[in-house]
């Protein structure tokens, strides 16, 4: 059995991969959209290298192969990641992944934005609104009622925020966007929210004083976790 070693890990990897990207959306947990494609043909590629090792391995094996077929069973612990992902696949990374990022933010740039639609309240992703409240010199968002989409995270103070992770190609490169709310109770951390409410100015545009955005809430309520979690950077 252990000839099938290599196969057997393959068609795993394969089969996991698939099952993220081609039966359902949990490869945006870990991928942009766009990486889509390329995840099914991996996938593909991996259960087709499978299938061809299988059958190289049925071939016997002559007295100089010995040693291979009797090799260390230790192995077959490389299953155990691809059989991870296949059966319980990781979640999107959350509150302690957005806590590991430091709070110091380099100025961008303070400049003018254009100019905000005239709804009654703006859905703004947190990048969008924390941009526009720390770099806008217009102060487009001045009396506008915005509405926010995240999971919360906390301070050891209380003070409690709706976060996103934003991720330019994989969660390997997350990065975080968060928004501190006040005015209303904090749900449980790792919540899923949609808040409600009014920029609160803090500090001077493009210094670090005025990281993060603050909204005054007005309402919270909470919301499934979206299928896909991130923001694009």
């Amino acid at each position: 059995m252990r000839r099938y070693g290599p196969a057997v890990l393959l068609l795993l990897t394969g089969a996991a991969v698939l099952r993220i990207s081609l039966f359902g959306d949990l490869y945006l947990r870990y991928v942009q959209a766009g990486l889509r494609p390329y995840l099914i043909v991996s996938g593909c590629a991996l259960v087709l290298l499978a299938v061809v090792s299988a059958i190289i391995s049925r071939r016997p094996y002559d007295d100089g192969c010995q040693g291979h077929r009797h090799g260390p069973g230790v192995a077959w612990l490389l299953t155990l990641p691809a059989l991870a992902l296949l059966f319980f696949p990781p979640p999107a990374l959350g509150s302690y992944s957005a806590e590991r990022e430091a709070a110091a933010r380099a100025a961008q740039g303070v400049g003018t934005f254009p100019a905000l639609p005239k709804a009654k309240v703006l859905d703004l992703t947190l990048a969008e609104f924390g941009s526009r409240a720390i770099y806008d010199s217009g102060r487009s968002l001045k009396g506008r009622t915005v509405r926010l989409t995240g999971f919360v995270t906390r301070d050891d103070d209380g003070t409690w925020y709706v976060t996103r992770l934003l991720i330019s190609c994989c969660a390997a490169d997350a990065s975080t966007s968060k928004v501190e709310i006040r005015g209303v109770e904090a749900p449980p951390t790792d919540t899923w929210v949609a808040v409600t409410g009014t920029w609160h100015p803090e500090g001077r545009l493009g210094t670090d004083e005025a990281w993060p955005a603050v909204l005054d809430a007005g309402d919270v309520r909470t919301v499934p976790e979206p299928a896909n979690p991130y923001e694009k950077r």
